[in-house]
């Protein structure tokens, strides 16, 4: 009996690893597709699918900084304020955009994403070294909270 018992004990320790890792795996397929997402909309200048990526709070973070300036916004209302005119005006972009994942940690509904971007087309862009914060919705959402690039100096 107790030989069975322990079987049994095995089988469904072993279940609840494999459950937890195909979990895990999805969330993490979600949080690349949400920051795929998040960076196209804005190169192709769709303010509706770029605005649907995020969390809409007042903590959420976006900075940028290369050569030419260094840049932070706080705050959803000031981040729509800030890209308001970008969103009017700018033309989509026919860019290729690749990210080299480096890490992606899951903390149950938050995660911490780093990244290595590389994006091609006709203006020379920088290599960028980005991380994203997420956070899940209570429907099960993954939403950027935070956005941090920092261009690559010098460049090769």
């Amino acid at each position: 009996m107790k030989t069975t018992l322990r079987y049994w004990i095995m089988v469904a320790f072993t279940c609840s690893i494999v459950s937890a890792s195909n979990a895990q795996q999805k969330d993490i397929e979600a949080i690349k597709t949400v920051i795929a997402k998040e960076t196209s909309s804005f190169m192709n200048v769709d303010y509706a699918n770029w605005a649907d990526a995020w969390l809409k709070v007042p903590y959420v973070y976006w900075s940028y900084s290369d050569s030419s300036a260094t840049s932070y916004v706080e705050g959803w209302e000031m981040l729509t304020k800030t890209f308001a005119e970008y969103f009017k005006t700018a033309k989509p972009s026919k860019a290729t955009i690749t990210n080299e994942w480096q890490e992606i940690r899951v903390y149950g509904n938050g995660a911490y994403a780093r990244f290595i971007q590389r994006v091609k087309d006709d203006i020379d862009r920088d290599e960028t070294s980005q991380m994203r914060v997420l956070e899940k919705t209570k429907d099960g959402k993954w939403k950027v909270i935070c956005v941090g690039a920092i261009a690559k100096y010098p460049k090769e």
